[in-house]
């Protein structure tokens, strides 16, 4: 049993309705009282101007929000019961995945979608990843933690710190380590992961069925860009997918040596693909000198990204990023635009997209919207948790 302060604060009252309707982000401005002693992973009990009680969350500083709620049950608290309570509602909603032989990477908990903001759980293969977003959430690690090492699926427990400390860099846990490469399937696909090495593994498993898609649907026969393409997932699945050719760039260096892993894995010859190791704006004046177009590109920035010559920013500079894509683009050819920025709705991003194309001359038609797949569920009340957005533009039509 963990025992940690907890302290009552009230809402303000335009805020009130949010909270009782669900809304689980605990931010400053929506509160009408404080308390400057409250320390990371706290308790805060959530009530109305009258003191009625609310919700109940906890304090953990994060890029969002001060916290998260995590119950509307007053004599709940944030413990082992409520943790297996939590778990057990998650597993039943990824049985799915589970029973498909041909995927073995997933997301098993995702925060405030599953009931916890602050704290994300992802599967490979038996090996699990935690990522903890605040000190406050981490306070409660060895009990949550314990809670999943009790599950006989569990072979072995990584973690990442998304917040600052001093403490080593081993992001192993417990359990039994994980090979290196680690090699799990997505949709019949191999992508070699490593738990262990920073905080990206190899593969976003949010784009899952994006993958799927262009392999099922939108590679065969077709020359393939595949622009920020960290170590090429998407490039294996248009090939897999019967594209002629692909190209992958990155500013990393590290990406080349990765994507010659990816294809390797799946018996592909690396040295029959273009692997380009360069800025992504420096290869688009290169493609438009040497007059490339490709049938299909796939454009997935990270949200914020600076080089030497360039800084891109999503909220700003996603249109001039397409309008790039488009110049070489083939006639009726598609493109994947896609984002992860949270700060914009979906109806803002196609926004983004149609001011791309003016004055390019050409059209498009929006053919498929993508957002988060089912295992990265999201909670009804905070649209922000629902951050990914993938359209793809069929063009000249």
């Amino acid at each position: 049993m963990i025992f940690l302060n907890e302290v009552t604060l009230k809402i303000n009252k335009q805020h009130l309705k949010a909270y009782q309707n669900g809304y689980p982000l605990i931010l400053r401005d929506n509160l009408e009282t404080w308390r400057d002693d409250l320390h990371e992973g706290d308790l805060i009990r959530l009530v109305d101007s009258g003191g009625r009680f609310v919700a109940k969350g906890y304090y953990g500083l994060q890029n969002k929000g001060i916290g998260w709620i995590f119950t509307t049950e007053e004599q709940v608290n944030l413990d082992g019961s409520l943790f297996k309570r939590l778990i057990h509602k998650a597993l039943e909603k990824r049985q799915s995945l589970f029973n498909d032989e041909s995927t073995t990477a997933f997301r098993l908990f995702n925060g405030e979608g599953d009931g916890l903001g602050g704290i994300t759980v992802d599967y490979y293969d038996g090996y699990l990843l935690f990522q903890w977003y605040s000190i406050g959430i981490y306070h409660y690690q060895k009990e949550f933690t314990r809670t999943w090492f009790d599950l006989p699926f569990v072979k072995g427990i990584y973690e990442k710190k998304r917040f600052e400390t001093t403490e080593q860099a081993s992001d192993f846990v417990g359990g039994t380590e994980a090979p290196l490469p680690l090699i799990v399937k997505e949709n019949g696909i191999n992508y070699a992961t490593y738990l262990n090495d920073g905080w990206m593994t190899g593969i976003f498993l949010d784009q899952r069925d994006v993958r799927k898609r262009i392999m099922d649907h939108y590679a065969s026969g077709k020359t393939v860009l595949n622009t920020f393409s960290y170590t090429g997932a998407f490039s294996v699945a248009a090939l897999y997918g019967g594209a002629l050719q692909t190209t992958s760039v990155d500013v990393a260096k590290r990406s080349r040596k990765k994507t010659a892993e990816q294809f390797e894995v799946n018996g592909i010859d690396p040295e029959a693909q273009a692997i380009v190791v360069e800025d992504v704006f420096q290869y688009f004046k290169y493609a438009k000198r040497k007059g490339l177009s490709f049938d299909l590109v796939i454009t997935d920035p990270p949200s914020f990204a600076r080089t030497k010559k360039i800084t891109f920013r999503v909220a700003k500079d996603y249109p001039e990023l397409l309008r790039e894509v488009i110049a070489i683009t083939a006639r009726h050819g598609v493109i994947v635009a896609s984002t992860n920025y949270a700060g914009f709705s979906l109806s803002k991003f196609t926004e983004l997209v149609e001011k791309a194309f003016n004055g390019t001359g050409r059209s498009f038609a929006i053919r498929e919207t993508y957002r988060l797949p089912h295992d990265f569920q999201v909670n009804k009340s905070f649209n922000e948790g629902n951050y990914l957005k993938v359209l793809f533009l069929e063009l000249d039509i």
